[in-house]
């Protein structure tokens, strides 16, 4: 992927359609400080701003990252080039957006923790207090299934999190 390619097309583009850098940017919800980079090849725009830019000017993502007009069988023979490329450059890797959420749902749910925390406590306390020493066998299973339950539910919300 040529930045600069990119952004020469870009600038073309927004020629071709009568518009200046700051008209743009209203037109897409940025500033005109913000395209003058991408139009010199600095910056990138960010898969969002690809799909404004590609709306706007009528022409396809993959071409916008290709930097040029392109035929049918060019389009075809760029897409996966382009989708491999802009996933390398991307700001955050898939194992690095998962391990965010997970970090982000600990977080929200860090009374749930101690509630459980509290529980386990009480549960291991608790047999010895009613003189029942088989309960303690029981903290570890209800620790296990308690664990289990809300990894099941953080890796849901990740999930909807990563693929929404």
């Amino acid at each position: 992927m040529d930045q600069i390619k990119i952004g020469k097309f870009i600038a073309t583009l927004r020629r071709q359609s009568g518009l200046t850098q700051e008209k743009l940017g209203e037109k897409i919800g940025v500033t005109n400080k913000t395209i003058s980079p991408w139009e010199n090849g600095n910056y990138m725009p960010d898969i969002e701003m690809l799909q404004l830019l590609a709306k706007e000017f009528n022409v396809s993502i993959n071409e916008l990252l290709a930097g040029q007009k392109m035929s049918d069988e060019e389009f075809r023979k760029n897409a996966d080039e382009n989708i491999i490329a802009v996933s390398k450059e991307s700001a955050f890797s898939f194992e690095e957006r998962k391990a965010y959420f997970k970090k982000k749902w600990r977080k929200e749910h860090i009374s749930l923790f101690v509630v459980l925390l509290l529980i386990i406590i009480v549960a291991f306390v608790l047999p010895f207090v009613v003189s029942k020493p088989w309960f303690v066998g029981l903290v570890p299973l209800i620790a296990f299934i308690e664990y289990g339950y809300q990894n099941n539910r953080m890796m849901i919300y990740v999930e909807n999190c990563l693929y929404k």
